[in-house]
């Protein structure tokens, strides 16, 4: 029989031994501002540039789609503003069924929702905690049925199935070719939920650049981050254009008049965010080193414990390892709730998954597959402390 207390104070002493946390708590993950932000907000205050229009808005635009290998990138206001418009560009309409995993944060099921349409809830695998795509294909060969528009129908309901949103989990990419194969026999638009995943690569090839179009996030507590703000990525001009146009409000360009050919959304990342974003970006190639970094460290360290398993990138894959994770080998969420106290208690921050959607009221009658895997991780996943800086204490660097 498994002790949750020995298991915690294992952990504990794992902690205190990599961690320095006499002076504060230790995060789960907290920004690093060692480079141009000042400098750049600077500027911005001092010209006066602060809102969403400005030289850092374009700059940012122009560093992500480098950074990324994606043709275009278009800055919003935050990752759900990015989701949004990236499915209604993907031609998810009201009535529409998107497939989405059960483990995800809620703003993938809000953003399906915002569009009209409803969430259809999907199972994730072990090893990469996104969407298990072979779990999918065979579940769609049971409900999916083909309608004279050639579209695919969720039989039992009579909805249409017009897209799949995979989360990239905490940074580790998911099975994108599996995925794309799925998508291509069903007719369904692949929309990457790549908020958490800004430096990790899947056979070589950024996430968020395999789908039709993409969501970042630059939330505070993401590897990089604007304050609040997110952006889409697509290699579709066309779609770029669009994507440009809906989140300024439909606007028509002109000198002084107010022209607006349709109902939009004021979704612009202002330059003073944009300012901060293009300071971060220029050291995420640092963060990403430091993180792998600690991610090797925790590795090791977590060996010490056999009823665990320290979260490694998946197979093909670099991840950012933007959430450190250890996972119970035997799903128990009692014994996952002692040792989210107990590391608490001792001042180290860690959190368990979120809530999965089809145990949330407002989620809860969506249509679903079976969930069983999602339930085991949700029980068994801790987050534990992945800030960048981290590496110095662990490492007992000055």
């Amino acid at each position: 029989m498994i002790n949750n207390t020995d298991i915690s104070d294992r952990i504990v002493a794992i902690f205190h031994k990599m961690l320095s946390n006499e002076t504060k708590n230790v995060l789960l993950h907290e920004p690093a501002f060692k480079g141009n932000e000042w400098t750049y907000i600077k500027e911005c205050l001092d010209t006066g540039w602060v809102s969403s229009v400005g030289a850092y808005v374009d700059r940012f635009e122009k560093d992500l789609a480098q950074f990324t290998g994606s043709p275009y990138a278009v800055a919003v206001v935050n990752g759900t503003a990015a989701l949004h418009i990236s499915l209604l560009i993907a031609g998810v309409q009201p009535n529409d069924e998107v497939m989405i995993p059960s483990l995800t944060f809620v703003a993938t099921a809000n953003a399906v929702t915002y569009c009209g349409a409803t969430p259809h809830l999907i199972d994730v695998t072990h090893d990469t905690l996104g969407v298990d795509a072979i779990k999918l294909g065979d579940y769609l060969k049971e409900i999916a049925i083909i309608q004279q528009d050639g579209h695919y129908y969720n039989k039992y309901t009579g909805r249409r199935l017009s897209a799949v949103v995979p989360m990239h989990t905490f940074g580790h990419p998911v099975d994108l070719e599996g995925l794309l194969e799925v998508c291509n026999r069903y007719h369904l638009a692949l929309v990457e939920d790549a908020a958490e995943s800004l430096g990790s690569y899947y056979k070589g090839k950024h996430t968020g650049t395999y789908g039709h179009i993409a969501a970042l996030s630059f939330n505070g507590n993401k590897i990089i981050t604007t304050g609040g703000g997110g952006a889409i990525l697509t290699a579709n001009e066309e779609w770029a254009k669009r994507a440009k146009h809906l989140t300024t409000t439909a606007k028509i360009p002109h000198r002084w008049l107010f022209i607006h050919d349709e109902t939009a959304y004021n979704y612009r990342l202002p330059n003073l965010n944009a300012a901060l974003g293009c300071a971060q970006l220029e050291q995420l190639p640092l963060f990403l080193e430091q993180k792998r970094k600690l991610a090797n460290l925790y590795a090791q360290e977590f060996k010490q414990i056999p009823e665990l398993t320290f979260v490694k990138e998946p197979t093909d894959t670099s991840s950012n390892y933007w959430l450190n994770t250890l996972k119970l080998n035997t799903p128990d969420s009692s014994i996952r709730d002692e040792i989210l106290k107990k590391t608490n208690d001792h001042g180290f921050m860690t959190r368990p998954t979120w809530t999965p959607m089809h145990k949330l009221e407002i989620y809860k009658s969506s249509p679903q597959m079976d969930l069983s895997v999602t339930e085991e991780i949700a029980s068994s996943v801790i987050n534990i402390p992945s800030s960048p800086a981290l590496l110095n204490s662990a490492t007992k660097e000055e």
